[in-house]
C-alpha cells in the first residue's frame, strides 16, 4: 500500500445494502477526508510521536465530535449507526485519531450532556462541537484502572466551591485539553456512591499534566498524567445530575460502542493492505497471493471482519431504538478489538520484511491496537462482564 492512500473497502456480505443512504454518504464523507488528509502525514507523526493537530478543524468543521448529539448544542445529530461509521473511517486510518475523537465526543461531550446542567450543555457543548474547546476524561488513576470505584481522587466541598485532589494517568488529550471531566469522591474513600463529575478547566491553578514518555503503542496521540493539588473550582463545576459509580461508567459505554466500530476500520485497513501486497509481491515466480498459506490467512481475515461488520451494525440498531445494554456493548468491544489485533499481526507476517516498515500501516495498526485491547476496559475484565451476564456471578 506504499505510495498509495487508494482504498477500496472491504464487504464482502453486502453489508452497505443495509444502511440507509445518509449513513452512506456519511461514511464515505469520512473516509475521503481520512484518505487525502489523515494516511498521508500518520507515518511521520507516528514516528515522531505526535498528535497532527493539524487535522482537528477539519474533523470539527465535518462535525465528527459528538456527531450523535442534538444539533440544538451545535452537533451533527447522527444516528448511532452513522456515529460508529466515523469511528470505523477514522481508526481505519489510526486509532490514536480515533481515539481522539472517541474522547471528545464520548467521554467529555456525553457526560456534560447526559449529567450536566442546561447552563453548562449551552455554554460547552457548542465550543467541544467546534474544536474551540478540547477535552480529557479523568477517571483512571495510577492505582486504579479496572476497579475505578477505588478511586482516591477527592472533592471537598467548601463555601467557594470544590476543592480537587488526586492524580489521573493514562489520560488522552490530556496534555492538550482545555478542560477535564474529572471524576472523584465527595466522601468517604470506601464510598463509590459519592463519585461525582466536575468540569474543570486545565489553566485552573494546581492543575497540571505531562505526557506519558516511552510508548510504544498510540504514538500519534496525547496520553498524560493529570496532578491535581488544591484545584479550587465554582460550585457550577459540579455536574449536578452524575450519581455515583454508574455515571462515569455510562461514558465508558459510549466509548466502548465506537471502539468496537474502530477496530473493524482497524482490521479493515491491513487486510486491504495485504490483499494489495498479496496480488502483487511475486515469490518463486508467482504473486504469494497464489500460495495456499497466504490465500488462507485472507480468508480468514475475511471471515472474521465480516462477522463483526455485522455484530457492530446490530449493535448500533440496537442503541438506535435504546435496547442496546452495556453487557453487549461490552461483547462488540472485546470480540472487535481481539479480531482486529489478530487481522493486524497476520497482515503484518503477509508483508514479511517490509511488514516493519512506516511506508506500510499493519505494524502500526497492530502496536496500536495492543493499547485498545487495554484501554476502556482490558479485554479480561470484558469476558468478566459477560461472563457475570451469562451466570448473574460476579467473578471480581
Amino acid at each position: 500500500m506504499t505510495g498509495s492512500s487508494e482504498y477500496t473497502g472491504v464487504d464482502f456480505y453486502d453489508v452497505d445494502s443495509l444502511l440507509s443512504e445518509e449513513e452512506r454518504a456519511v461514511r464515505d464523507t469520512v473516509r475521503s477526508w481520512v484518505d487525502e488528509n489523515l494516511i498521508p502525514v500518520i507515518g511521520d507523526a507516528y514516528i515522531e510521536g505526535k498528535f497532527p493537530k493539524k487535522l482537528i478543524p477539519g474533523m470539527a468543521e465535518m462535525g465528527l465530535f459528538g456527531a450523535n448529539l442534538p444539533e440544538e448544542y451545535g452537533c451533527a445529530g447522527l444516528n448511532n449507526v452513522a456515529y460508529g461509521l466515523i469511528m470505523q473511517e477514522l481508526e481505519r486510518g489510526d486509532s490514536g485519531i480515533r481515539s481522539f475523537a472517541s474522547v471528545q465526543g464520548a467521554l467529555v461531550m456525553y457526560p456534560i450532556y447526559a449529567f450536566g446542567s442546561d447552563e453548562q450543555k449551552k455554554y460547552w457543548l457548542p465550543r467541544l462541537a467546534s474544536g474551540e474547546d478540547i477535552g480529557c476524561f479523568g477517571l483512571t488513576e495510577p492505582d486504579f484502572g479496572s476497579n475505578p470505584g477505588g478511586m482516591i481522587t477527592t472533592a471537598r466541598e467548601t463555601a467557594d466551591g470544590w476543592v480537587l485532589n488526586g492524580t489521573k494517568m493514562w489520560i488522552t488529550n490530556g496534555s492538550q485539553a482545555t478542560v477535564a471531566i474529572i471524576w472523584a469522591k465527595t466522601g468517604s474513600v470506601d464510598d463509590t456512591r459519592s463519585i461525582r463529575g466536575f468540569i474543570v478547566p486545565t489553566n485552573t491553578k494546581g492543575f497540571s499534566g505531562k505526557d506519558q514518555k516511552g510508548k510504544l503503542s498510540l504514538r500519534a496521540s496525547d496520553t498524560s498524567e493529570l496532578h491535581m493539588q488544591d484545584v479550587l473550582v465554582p460550585k457550577d463545576a459540579l455536574l449536578p445530575k452524575s450519581d455515583g459509580i454508574k455515571s462515569p461508567l455510562m461514558c465508558l459505554t459510549q466509548a466502548r460502542y465506537g471502539i468496537a466500530w474502530g477496530g473493524v476500520g482497524a482490521a479493515m485497513a491491513c487486510y486491504d493492505e495485504a490483499r494489495r501486497y498479496a496480488a502483487n509481491r511475486v515469490m518463486f515466480g508467482k504473486p504469494i497471493g497464489q500460495t495456499q498459506i497466504q490465500q488462507t490467512r485472507l480468508a480468514d481475515m475475511l471471515t472474521e471482519i465480516t462477522k463483526a461488520q455485522l455484530l457492530a451494525l446490530q449493535l448500533g440498531r440496537l442503541k438506535d431504538l435504546g435496547k442496546a445494554t452495556p453487557a453487549q456493548v461490552s461483547l462488540a468491544k472485546r470480540n472487535n478489538v481481539n479480531m482486529a489485533c489478530e487481522c493486524a499481526r497476520e497482515a503484518r507476517r503477509l508483508l514479511g520484511a517490509n511488514g516493519i516498515l512506516v511506508e506500510y500501516h499493519s505494524m502500526r495498526h497492530l502496536a496500536n491496537l495492543e493499547s485498545v485491547y487495554t484501554y476502556e476496559g482490558t479485554h479480561d475484565m470484558h469476558s468478566l462482564i459477560l461472563g457475570q451476564e451469562i451466570t448473574g456471578l460476579a467473578a471480581y
